[in-house]
């Protein structure tokens, strides 16, 4: 019998991209939208450990199901670590990711820089009622490009430059992000984890 893991989120690339990650490791991956209208984890952790761990936990008693749940984002070195834990929130929740990115650019043009070092985090954690079973977090370095550049990826993948490939995110395949990227170190590491669980 196939076990069955929540990926606690209802972003529906994220879901494709972690279905993606995890393929093999004896699990069916199914979404938030299996279930029925579940409201939002409040995400008031101060990190993005604390937040991955606080949607686990809520999505987790919501659903009476394991679930794996992530909080990434970009820090960006000119801005502070900017936007960090809020990266999704950036802007306002309702704001596009253009309009994100016009944002950020402008508060690099304030500080005198037109680009900066950066990297994505991502901090993943898996629980079953209260408990956390698993957690594990994973970055990549990079840059922030000058310009948005790429359609592939999303979020805020056109504007971060990985200089061993010579593009940003958004211009790299699907393949060869994950082989890289935050949320592929991190969720391959759940994934050894998965192949272990009894």
């Amino acid at each position: 019998m196939t076990r069955r893991l929540v990926i606690g989120t209802s972003n529906s690339d994220k879901v494709r991209e972690i279905q993606a990650l995890l393929e093999g490791a004896g699990y069916e991956l199914v979404g938030l939208d299996r279930f029925a209208p579940i409201d939002a984890a409040e995400e008031h952790g101060r990190t993005f450990d604390d937040n991955a761990r606080i949607k686990a936990r809520h999505y987790a008693r919501a659903t009476g199901e394991l679930v794996v749940a992530d909080d990434s984002g970009l820090e960006v070195d000119a801005l502070g670590g900017a936007p960090g834990v809020e990266s999704a929130r950036y802007g306002g929740a309702q704001s596009s990711y253009p309009q994100k990115f016009a944002r950020l650019y402008e508060a690099l043009r304030t500080r005198g820089a037109e680009t900066s070092a950066a990297r994505f985090v991502c901090a993943v954690a898996l629980a079953r009622d209260d408990r956390i079973l698993f957690e594990t977090r994973a970055a990549v370095e990079g840059r922030i490009a000058p310009v948005p550049r790429g359609s592939g990826g999303f979020g805020y993948d056109p504007i971060f430059f990985y200089p061993p490939y010579s593009c940003t995110f958004g211009e790299a395949t699907a393949e060869r992000k994950a082989a890289v990227s935050h949320r592929g170190q991190a969720f391959r590491a759940l994934r050894d984890f998965l192949l272990t669980m009894p």
